[in-house]
């Protein structure tokens, strides 16, 4: 198929091609590969003549994510959750004018562009990996070279899929609209704007090519056991890696933003008829852990300092910076059903001045808490996969097992099943989805995708204003002559 590409005069924003190591971030615990201190700048040819040279590349791309200007912070509770109306109380001088969608003020064009340079540096890192891995094939032991290759791939995906809902218009609007750059090589040479299908296809190119990669050699498909005398326990801890069925995942998203309902139906249920993920019991929630949902998690950040960096400074009544919402609002949100167990055991009250403000503990986990439940920040779980699958069902004019599969969901939070999908299939799918993804920065990609007039909480004319679609960076569109995105 012949891809249409729209052409740019200068260069796009060069990223350095340094990798970039955070410090709060461990893969897999102790793991004697991740305990050297990383280094700011490595020549290629160094860095890649050794296996231990790939993990630590590998390693970075996913530093790089753990950035308050993306995955934890503001593409998850922050910008991205003001945009969706999600919170009552932020921290007004930064997110008034995101919440009404003023993006040339300065604090949005801020987050805009954080969001747009970082998720590229992560690419530029990936690419770098993946521009030096199969030439050097032999340096791995069992099932590495598969893996890292497949994990980098799904990486590039991830992060490109992600920029094309923040600056692409909705695949349902407009496909042949310009959107973002696809970048897969590291080149002087100028990349390409490509249009939203054309770049929608590229995100699912590497996410085939992930998958196959990754499914005859992941360990959380193969159920070859990992300990810490194999390969320092490196291919350990999967759900801290873009796995296979975490891709699968991606893939799911991927195709509804298409709308791709079959395929989409496909890659949710098989992510859910495996036997590697379950629902968080009642047991630990009700003796206060995990509070994540950790057992739900196809893909998580591990961020080490996430009690003091998030739940202490925007989850907290003693921080003036945090996120909250009312006990109104948030009654409002579960529709009064306070058996529900994400209303019971995932919210807080605050004390004195606050005492009517609720905030969420999904971040917060107990000091003495197993450290399989420590310090995660969940970016695709389980749950995701439900509403997927029921709302590509409906689409597909499948209600019964539409029904059968929200009612799997409304069952494992403790909620009586429906006899019969509402008349309103959508606001039901949108007042779940802000039930269950609360500051996981989901919901203002649902309204997106669904091209909603009205985002609960605002007034503003969603679509006429076109606030679903972010502005292209200074950078891009004087420097690099741009063509509109929107």
């Amino acid at each position: 198929m012949e891809t249409k590409q729209y052409k740019s005069n200068k260069h796009i924003c060069r990223f350095a091609f340094a990798l970039l190591f955070g410090v709060s971030l461990v893969l897999a615990s102790c793991n004697e590969w991740l305990d050297v201190q990383p280094r700011s700048q490595v020549e290629d040819t160094e860095l890649f003549s050794s296996e231990r040279g790939f993990k630590e590349a590998l390693s970075g791309v996913y530093s790089s994510m753990v950035s308050s200007n993306t995955y934890t912070k503001e593409l998850t509770y922050g910008f991205i959750g003001v945009l969706g109306q999600e919170w009552d109380y932020y921290y007004s001088s930064q997110y008034n004018d995101a919440a009404t969608y003023n993006y040339e003020a300065a604090y949005p064009t801020g987050f805009i562009r954080g969001i747009w340079t970082t998720n590229y540096s992560g690419i530029s890192n990936a690419n770098n990996l993946l521009a030096n891995i199969d030439a050097n094939a032999g340096l791995f032991a069992k099932d590495n070279y598969e893996v890292i290759k497949g994990e980098a791939l799904a990486l590039r995906a991830f992060l490109h899929f992600d920029l094309l809902r923040c600056f692409g218009v909705s695949y349902a609007v407009n496909p042949q609209q310009p959107s973002i750059p696809y970048s897969t090589a590291l080149s002087y040479r100028v990349t390409p704007q490509l249009c939203v299908s054309d770049a929608t296809e590229a995100v699912l190119q590497d996410v085939i090519g992930a998958e196959t990669l990754l499914k005859e050699h992941d360990p959380i498909v193969t159920g070859r056991m990992i300990t810490e005398t194999v390969d320092n326990g490196y291919l350990s801890n999967r759900q801290l890696h873009l796995n296979y069925y975490a891709v699968k995942g991606l893939e799911a998203r991927v195709r509804m933003w298409k709308g791709d309902y079959e395929g989409a139906v496909s890659a949710a249920s098989e992510v859910m008829l495996a036997d590697a993920f379950h629902w968080a019991t009642v047991n630990n929630l009700q003796n206060g852990y995990d509070r994540c949902l950790a057992d739900e998690h196809l893909f998580a950040l591990n961020n080490l300092t996430l009690t003091s960096d998030v739940a202490d400074t925007y989850f907290s009544d003693n921080s003036t910076n945090s996120f909250a919402v009312t006990r109104e609002r948030l009654l409002d949100y579960f529709g009064n059903a306070t058996q529900d167990y994400r209303y019971t055991f995932l919210f807080k009250s605050g004390s004195s001045t606050h005492a009517n403000n609720r905030y969420i503990t999904k971040y917060d986990e107990p000091s003495n808490a197993a450290e399989f439940y420590s310090n995660k920040m969940p970016l695709i779980r389980i749950a995701e996969m439900y509403l997927i699958k029921s709302e590509a069902l409906y689409r597909m004019g499948n209600t019964d097992e539409a029904l059968s599969t929200l009612n799997q969901l409304r069952n494992a939070r403790n909620l009586s099943v429906l006899s019969e999908l509402p008349t309103d299939f959508y606001t039901e799918l949108i007042h779940e989805y802000r039930r269950e993804l609360l500051g996981e920065g989901q919901l203002f990609f649902l309204y997106k995708r669904l091209n909603c007039e009205n985002i609960l909480y605002s007034d503003a004319n969603a679509v006429a204003d076109k606030v679903y679609t972010f502005p292209l960076p200074i950078s891009e569109t004087e420097s690099a002559y741009r063509e509109a995105n929107k």
